[in-house]
């Protein structure tokens, strides 16, 4: 999206340090390198941290129900602009929070669909962002997986339920696993402890791969913590592909 209209006033109002707020639903330590990268790219455009602009940074470490508490702490806080990552969860939360402090996302559905903006040629409103439209890959991970393990029957799904894209993402990679004719196998997983189960389960299944869902929760910490039981890659039986 290329409608800054809304956040240009922001680039300088007067001399005083701007206050930028950073807010996800992943742990701080598993979530360093991106806020690295958000660093830089402030530097790059002349905002240096400490100096003419300060950072709040909010972590709800893999828990949804904290959301609407971290974002109504950084509204009190009277932030200049809200930056959101972990998906359309944590969008939607700093869209009910707030509808004059704007808010730079990222999306992993639609947008439009979702109420965050009118276009995406010209959001309007206080949000802005990037869609990454993960749905509509979803037909495009089976594919990657079935080229990696192209003998496997059954394929292993991994959903955390309480993403508000679960049930869209589940339904597209339903459609995808038909019309490649094989069987998919579901399991869910909401918190790291919930791993150990799902692994089991797919392990009594025989899958034979596993796509992950587009989901922070799912993604950091990395899988690769479960170390309990069968949940250690099921001794390497089951190959984990996570594409995004």
């Amino acid at each position: 999206m290329n409608d800054w209209e809304s956040a240009q006033p922001l680039r300088r109002r007067g001399d005083r340090m701007r206050r930028r707020e950073f807010i996800t639903l992943i742990a701080g330590s598993a979530f360093a390198s991106f806020v690295a990268a958000f660093r830089q790219r402030l530097r790059e455009t002349g905002y240096v941290e400490g100096q003419n602009v300060a950072i709040e940074y909010r972590w709800a470490e893999g828990r949804y129900d904290r959301l609407p508490d971290l974002v109504a702490d950084l509204v009190h806080s009277r932030v200049d602009v809200i930056a959101t990552s972990g998906g359309d969860t944590v969008a939607a939360a700093a869209k009910g929070a707030t509808l004059t402090i704007p808010i730079i996302f990222t999306s992993g559905g639609d947008p439009v669909a979702r109420g965050f903006v009118a276009s995406l040629a010209r959001p309007g409103g206080n949000m802005t962002g990037v869609a990454l439209l993960v749905v509509e890959l979803v037909p495009k991970r089976l594919e990657l997986v079935l080229e990696l393990v192209p003998n496997a029957t059954g394929i292993g799904a991994l959903i955390n339920p309480k993403n508000s894209n679960a049930e869209r993402n589940l339904t597209a990679l339903q459609d995808a696993a038909r019309e490649k004719g094989v069987q998919l196998h579901i399991v869910e997983a909401s918190a790291e402890a919930d791993f150990e189960k799902a692994f089991a389960s797919l392990a009594s299944l025989q899958a034979g791969a596993l796509v992950v869902g587009a989901d922070p929760v799912l993604q950091c910490p990395p899988l690769s913590n479960c170390r309990a039981g069968r949940a250690t890659f099921l001794a390497d039986d089951l190959r984990v592909a996570r594409v995004r």
